[in-house]
């Protein structure tokens, strides 16, 4: 038996659902009538074939533009859905914008938030040089995040359980270090008496693998949180490694799902906003693939930024725009997020 929340069960729906109304690439907030707005911020998720994430994503974004009314919110992509993050910069910059913090909205601290998302950042400065184009951090771990996921937790009845995190996989250490610490933040929440993570791609124990630990330690019923902000492929191929599990081992699972489009996650998006208008942003670098290095990635030590996904990033929007049906996905273990 699996005992399962809704989809993205720590969000508010109706919140999430008026957000999701907005057509892709429109400002999430507008200033006021007869006026522009000198501020911009630019939200950029990494782009899913799934719709509902990327609705989810533009959800957000809403959400944070209602909570900065004088500052123009949009969302970009990097790859898999549109708009592309760099047409939605120019779209700031023709629409009066005189600054635009670019954001990276994802979690973890690889190569998407170190060298993707920063390459948009070069790239738009050199494209509009009088528009001051300023590179925040991402949201990392914070008590505010690791409170909303621990009450998901708590709300679908997994306090005291065993615990297993899910999180997206990197090939960059101290971010897979950080999806650890926040297993065992979650676990310090809900009185977890043993926590465990697995990874969707490119690193392991991927998740199948990090649910049959809790079969084998005898478990008959856990829960099951994910590290993600919205939908996507890589959620519901978990939950179905989730489902697959339960039928044959007879574990019951408490899914508490993910973060979502939820108003309790835009403080710490504002947060980060305003630490990049002070030039207070900063990312965690000092174990990070990009300055120490690790046996196997020796090459990333150094690397210029923009060595990733973002000079790939049109190329593979082209590809997956084309053939959709493609069951090629960001989880493969070539993919360097």
């Amino acid at each position: 038996m699996t005992a399962t929340t809704p989809a993205g069960a720590a969000r508010s729906a109706p919140a999430g659902a008026a957000a999701r109304s907005a057509p892709a690439g429109t400002a999430a907030r507008s200033a006021p009538a007869g006026t522009a707005a000198a501020e911009g911020l630019l939200l950029v998720g990494h782009g899913s074939r799934s719709g509902a994430g990327a609705a989810e994503m533009r959800a957000i974004a809403r959400l944070v533009g209602a909570a900065l009314p004088d500052v123009a919110v949009d969302a970009g992509f990097l790859e898999m859905s549109d708009p592309p993050a760099g047409p939605v910069l120019d779209g700031l910059a023709a629409a009066g914008c005189r600054r635009v913090v670019v954001l990276p909205l994802v979690l973890l601290g690889a190569g998407h938030a170190k060298s993707d998302v920063p390459a948009v950042v070069l790239e738009g400065r050199a494209r509009h040089p009088d528009l001051h184009v300023h590179l925040g951090s991402p949201l990392g771990i914070s008590h505010d995040l690791v409170g909303l996921l621990g009450g998901a937790l708590q709300a679908a009845g997994g306090s005291g359980l065993p615990l297993l995190l899910v999180a997206r996989g990197t090939s960059d250490p101290d971010a897979n270090g950080d999806a650890h610490k926040v297993a065992r933040l979650l676990g310090e929440w809900t009185g977890a008496p043993f926590v465990h993570t697995a990874f969707t791609g490119v690193t392991e124990p991927r998740v199948a693998d990090g649910l049959e630990v809790f079969a084998r330690l005898g478990y008959r019923r856990m829960a099951v949180a994910f590290w993600f902000l919205c939908t996507g492929v890589l959620v519901e191929r978990a939950r179905a490694d989730i489902a697959a599990f339960t039928a044959a081992s007879g574990v019951e699972v408490v899914d508490a799902g993910y973060l979502g489009p939820d108003p309790r996650l835009v403080p710490a998006i504002v947060e980060r906003y305003q630490e990049a208008v002070r030039g207070v942003a900063a990312v965690n670098c000092d174990l990070c693939a990009y300055r120490a290095p690790w046996p196997g990635r020796e090459g990333r030590r150094g690397q210029p930024i923009g060595v990733g996904h973002s000079h790939l990033a049109a190329e593979h929007r082209q590809h997956h725009l084309a053939d959709p049906a493609d069951p090629a996905d960001p989880a493969d273990p070539a993919d360097p997020a």
